[in-house]
């Protein structure tokens, strides 16, 4: 049977774009979902190939000559079809930005997110010394590093990913990490194995801990063809559209890719929001999609997503009119946010402020990062840049830089704990700062020494009260004076004939302790929380 040459044309036509489309798919992996921007340029993309092969297969103008209106009369006839299919594209295309448009549906982008209103003080728990998350990121990397090049069997070949991924790792804040190949070449040599191990950093340690992996990850950003990972959950999951991959860790260390599912709530291409996830075996590759994910995952909400829903609920909360001509009630998050630890889980958490302030904040948010329930919580205070500027302020005469600080429950305060690091990135000192009276700063070499000062100046400041429970007494001769010098202020030992403990108080906190010597009889108020052999003074007073 003989073809005739115009369908042996189209035959060809088809046959170029599918190729191409094939390979515009392989490289860019679009999701095949109609509420995915990727794909309409994917299908215009074939439209334009293929009237493009057009001219090509009807010999451009040969046929025609210089006969340009005829030649015309039949490019629209070989281009009208993808012309028109183009044209639809386009048009659907527009309809679904208008219905998603944040001038027509302000209130669908407010109810992407619900907010309730908490206490602070009765629903934060304070957390103790050993589980301050004290590693930012930058500081996690620079460990990292340094411990890659411990490993003389890795460092030739592996490099360390900038994931550090936060999670909680059987109630421990830790940052997890994995190799990657150095190059394609290193690639090329290691694939058949895989990536041998990650990294766990302990943030309140700084320990930094190599898991050595029996069978190698396989499924990694840095692997190429089938085995990326991307082309790996778009052939599994051709429809659906994900965030950024979060590298984490199982309750027995078997690492695992949590990829957020991305649906679209407003309209065709508004309201971006989270519906489950699947997670992906790095070793295997198998994966499975969660709408409910796991309790021991941490990251499903990225926190960039959360931010821009919570300033759609604080824009939005009066309407659109209000958002633009008055403001009533117009609120926004800061810029910048943190992680910090609850219950097992990870929470984001950023300061908000109200319109057209950028000095102070009207309150903060945490948002439980796996379940987006999202609180909260009153407390007009700096914001998160001031509390840093307020804390190179004390040190200035070293030249310290303050990282972006945690939000902690100190005292039942809401509080900044910030490191300050010098030239090189070490850090050198911790600050405590008061969120609602930022002039309040205590600094200390050691977190516990830091959180001893920041107490005492919350006393001497009428913030909080003594509390009883802590409040141990004692009395005796002074048997043993020692002096020490720190960040300038001078520290005294007090130890009392009969016991082993040392008590602790400045002189700039207690001036009569100057005065003191051994024989004297002195009356002591301190900390009984501590079961150390040096504890800390309240008071020590001469009899």
């Amino acid at each position: 049977m003989k073809i005739s040459n115009s369908i042996l044309r189209t035959l060809i036509n088809l046959a170029v774009t599918a190729a191409a489309g094939a390979v515009w798919f392989y490289v860019k992996l679009p999701a095949l979902n109609v509420q995915s921007g990727e794909l309409y340029t994917f299908l215009i993309f074939l439209c334009v190939v293929y009237m493009i092969c057009s001219l090509f297969t009807s010999g451009l103008r040969s046929k025609y000559g210089s006969d340009l209106r005829n030649y015309w009369q039949f490019l629209k006839r070989q281009c009208k079809i993808p012309l028109i299919i183009s044209v639809v594209i386009a048009v659907a295309a527009a309809v679904g930005s208008v219905s998603s448009w944040q001038v027509l549906r302000a209130n669908s982008y407010k109810k992407l997110i619900n907010v309730q209103q908490g206490d602070f003080a009765k629903e934060v728990n304070e957390i103790s010394f050993d589980q301050i998350p004290m590693l930012d990121k930058d500081s996690a990397q620079r460990l990292g590093d340094r411990k890659l090049g411990e490993l003389s069997d890795m460092v030739s070949q592996f490099e360390v990913a900038d994931d550090y991924s936060q999670i909680n790792l059987n109630n421990r804040p830790v940052r997890v990490t994995p190799l990657i190949y150095g190059d394609i070449i290193k690639w090329f040599n290691n694939r058949s194995k895989g990536v041998p191990a990650y990294l766990i950093i302990d943030m309140a340690t700084q320990n930094v801990d190599v898991v050595r992996l029996g069978d190698g990850m396989k499924y990694s950003q840095s692997e190429h063809f089938g085995r990326n990972l991307y082309r790996h959950l778009r052939f599994n999951y051709p429809t659906y559209m994900f965030s950024t991959p979060t590298f984490e860790v199982d309750e027995n260390k078997v690492p695992y890719w949590i990829c957020p599912r991305i649906v679209k709530r407003v309209g065709l291409f508004g309201g971006a929001d989270v519906d489950g996830a699947v997670l992906v075996n790095a070793i295997t590759g198998k994966s499975e999609y969660y709408k409910d994910v796991p309790t021991w995952v941490d990251r499903v909400y990225p926190a960039d997503l959360i931010v821009q829903q919570y300033n759609y609920y604080g824009t939005y909360i009066n309407g659109f009119l209000n958002s633009v001509f008055g403001q009533k009630g117009v609120t926004r998050t800061t810029s910048g946010y943190n992680y910090i630890a609850q219950s097992d889980d990870v929470y984001m958490y950023t300061g908000v402020t109200s319109a057209g302030s950028d000095q102070s904040n009207v309150g903060f948010i945490l948002t439980n990062q796996r379940t987006k329930q999202t609180t909260y919580y009153p407390c007009a205070g700096a914001t998160e840049y001031s509390a840093m500027d307020s804390a190179q302020g004390v040190v200035q005469h070293l030249n310290y830089c303050a990282t972006f600080p945690l939000l902690l429950n100190v005292a039942n305060q809401p509080t900044y704990f910030i490191s300050l690091k010098d030239n090189a990135q070490l850090v050198k000192l911790y600050a405590m700062v008061n969120v609602q009276q930022y002039q309040l700063v205590a600094t200390g070499s050691t977190v516990q020494e830091c959180q001893r000062a920041y107490e005492q100046l919350l006393l001497q400041n009428n913030v909080t009260e003594k509390p009883a429970v802590v409040q141990g007494d004692a009395e005796g001769v002074i048997d043993d004076i020692r002096t020490a010098v720190k960040n300038g202020n001078s520290y005294y030992y007090i130890k009392l004939a009969g016991s082993e403990i040392y008590y602790v108080i400045s002189a700039s906190d207690n001036e009569a302790v100057v005065t003191m010597n051994v024989g004297d009889t002195a009356a002591v108020e301190f900390d009984t929380s501590s079961e150390t052999t040096i504890r800390q003074a309240y008071s020590i007073e001469k009899k």
